[in-house]
């Protein structure tokens, strides 16, 4: 027996006695127990005896995918026959599908789902199939006009919910011109009946004045006998009207429940909202356990708030220690959301490695994303990487657009970059007017690295009469409010280093106060001024106090001269072994004389152990830097005893480079060498040792 005789015998078979079916009637009673394919046929009977509710019902089986082929269209032709004849209930349904419209959405077990994969299997036959199984397509197109005619003759019914709509629609204009006091009219109607929704709505007339006077207590009113049938909107809004006091007297421990309430239904602003009450302890126990649980449901519910305050959370750790690998991927979904101050966040844990692996090319992308929405810091950071060619293609032309975006937006450091690019004429065209144009505007913000930078640029454009003396202004402001690099500048500016007088004690006094705020630079240039008899200031102590702490920096010239000084007992104890490290320290940073001198050291055992391999070292990389007596030095090394052949031959190109920096030790060994040489040459040394062949050719 084939499934389709089956349910015909099931239609055929007499329905079972009972109260259920006395009291509901033959289609509903079938509709209850699930036999909706009964029901069907039952209803349609009674539809063509012009029975609305048959209709109705009809049409919320096509709604609800129960018996048939779920279709709103379809759903939407038997509830206008119900509303045709006078059914509220269609009547509100119909008008809400043509208030919202239906598109024939993708997905499992939806029309356009299907009439896809069927137009596939069947070709051209599919369009009949279509038509067969949605006779009245698979979509409804918005109609707010029609919307308005349905829902109001449902609201003129007495159906409240269609009031309440009615209210909406009057209130925004939809379908009908604006009229608040209809609307209000409409709410009342519906509020009258205990409506919830209605109740809410009239809340939000006097809590926002549409139409009325704004009036708190009046919101206050209405808002509560929403929330006392629990509507969950009017919970919220009774809560902050509680939690400030606004229409009726503040109680957070009030608004802390009526948040909770709302809270249990999952409504992400309670969530959020009790979360905070929590992290507070404010009108309820603080407890960061349960603050943490409501913020991450509503978080999960995509609600930005709660996102940016569980990435916040995370960040700050409360009252517990921070946990920066979570606060990252709560930042990051709210930057994905188009948070701004989120996306710049992302930006820098991508730059820096916080709570998150290093990546420079993620970096740029969120700097960027920031940048685009008016994030000026951000805008300066991707300037940087476009400058730089970090995580992104080097693009100066980028990096201006950027530059001046942050500049635009206050930030005197692009402002100061912008002014440095046209100056140098770094990836644009030189133009020393808007160099201008833009250190002067970065320095008119009172920024002291601006007005230092605006300095140099005076001085070293134009060291007019003028300039001088408006770039010793400009730095003078800067230094006298602390900023180190400017008191520096300033102390050098008057050691006449753009002409005019010197004043070594003013010159003193400027790199002594950038020197003990750690300028390392000045702190060098106050050791060289201290080593100077001639400056006035002369103070071996003091020299050496400045080069160590300069030294300690890293300075690799203060490191030298530092070791000068233990090597000699200048301003300090005489210590080789002090001098030999300090030597090694400046050596290491590739300073040529310092390499030089260690190697002279080593190969002496002065100050540490002879280490002749090592000297060797050392004077072969001063050697290579281009020193002439490090080059002879190691010739040298290389032409003792122990040397082979081919070191010899190494030891005369070594000499043979000194010789042409006019080094005249250099030149008399190669003149040995030619004189004992048998009557072996190179062009080369022929050259250096002159014409004469030695006396015994």
């Amino acid at each position: 027996m084939t499934a389709l005789t089956r349910s015909l015998l099931q239609w055929l078979r007499p329905a079972p006695h009972g109260s259920n079916e006395r009291r509901l009637g033959p289609a509903e009673a079938a509709f209850e127990r699930g036999h909706y394919l009964e029901a069907l046929k039952l209803w349609k009977r009674a539809s063509q005896n012009g029975d609305a509710e048959a209709d109705y019902r009809i049409g919320m089986l096509y709604a609800k995918n129960q018996g048939v082929a779920g279709s709103i269209p379809d759903a939407a032709v038997w509830y206008e026959r119900a509303a045709q004849r006078g059914h509220a209930d269609a009547q509100y349904q119909l008008g809400l599908i043509y208030l919202y419209g239906v598109n024939a959405s993708l997905g499992p077990n939806r029309p356009e789902t299907w009439r896809q994969s069927s137009a596939a299997r069947l070709g051209d036959t599919a369009s009949s199939v279509h038509h067969l199984i949605f006779p009245h397509g698979t979509s409804v197109a918005k109609d707010i006009s029609a919307a308005f005619r349905w829902i109001l003759a449902a609201a003129e019914a007495g159906k409240a919910d269609a009031q309440t709509i009615l209210g909406n629609l009057y209130s925004e204009g939809q379908g009908c011109t604006k009229d608040f006091a209809a609307a209000l009219r409409w709410y009342q109607a519906a509020a009258d009946q205990k409506f919830a929704p209605a109740e809410f709505a009239l809340g939000d007339v006097y809590y926002q004045g549409r139409g009325v006077l704004v009036d708190f207590a009046q919101a206050a009113i209405w808002y509560g006998k929403a929330a006392a049938q629990d509507h969950v909107r009017a919970q919220i809004g009774l809560a902050f009207m509680t939690l400030k006091g606004m229409g009726l007297p503040e109680n957070p421990p009030e608004a802390a429940r009526l948040f909770q309430s709302a809270a249990t239904r999952d409504d992400p602003i309670a969530l959020y909202n009790i979360a905070l009450l929590r992290l507070s302890g404010k009108g309820v126990a603080k407890d960061l356990d349960r603050a943490e649980t409501a913020l991450r449901k509503a978080a999960r519910k995509d609600y930005l708030p709660a996102i940016q305050a569980l990435a916040e959370f995370y960040s700050s750790g409360a009252d517990a220690e921070p946990d920066l690998r979570e606060a990252a991927i709560w930042y990051e979904k709210a930057a994905e959301r188009g948070d701004v101050q989120a996306q710049f966040f992302v930006g820098r844990f991508y730059a820096t490695g916080v709570g998150v692996s290093p990546n420079i090319r993620q970096a740029a992308k969120w700097f960027e994303r920031a940048a685009e929405n008016g994030h000026a810091t951000a805008a300066f950071n991707v300037a940087i990487f476009y400058l730089n060619g970090s995580g992104v293609q080097r693009n100066v032309e980028a990096a201006i657009k950027w530059f001046e975006r942050a500049a635009d937006g206050g930030i005197t450091a692009a402002q100061v970059q912008l002014g440095k690019l046209y100056s140098t004429g770094a990836g644009v065209p030189k133009d020393q007017e808007m160099a201008s144009e833009w250190l002067s505007r970065a320095a008119g913000s009172g920024d002291p690295d601006a007005k230092t930078a605006y300095a140099l640029f005076l001085l070293y454009h134009d060291a007019s009469e003028d300039n001088v003396a408006r770039a010793h202004s400009l730095l003078g402001e800067a230094a006298e409010v602390g900023h180190p690099p400017a008191a520096f500048q300033l102390g050098a500016l008057k050691m006449g280093k753009f002409g005019g007088t010197a004043d070594m004690r003013g010159a003193t006094r400027w790199l002594t106060r950038a020197a003990d705020a750690g300028h390392v630079e000045a702190q060098y240039m106050l050791g060289l001024v201290h080593l100077d008899p001639k400056s006035g200031v002369g103070n071996a102590q003091a020299a050496a106090s400045c080069m160590a702490k300069a030294a300690r920096a890293g300075h690799a010239a203060a490191q030298f001269q530092l070791a000068v000084m233990y090597c000699t007992g200048h301003g300090v104890g005489l210590d080789l072994a002090q001098g030999v490290n300090w030597y090694e320290a400046a050596a290491e940073q590739g300073h040529t004389v310092a390499q030089y001198n260690l190697a002279v050291m080593l190969g002496k055992g002065q100050g540490r152990e002879a280490d002749v391999t090592k000297a060797t070292e050392w004077f072969q990389r001063a050697a290579e830097r281009g020193m002439a007596e490090a080059q002879v030095a190691l010739g040298d090394v290389l032409m003792s005893d122990r040397g082979t052949a081919q070191d010899r031959d190494t030891a005369v190109n070594w000499y043979q480079y000194a010789a042409r920096q006019g080094n005249e030790g250099a030149v008399r060994r190669l003149q040995s060498i030619c004189a004992t040489r048998d009557g072996t040459f190179t062009p080369e040394t022929e050259a250096l040792c002159g014409t004469k062949r030695p006396m015994h050719e």
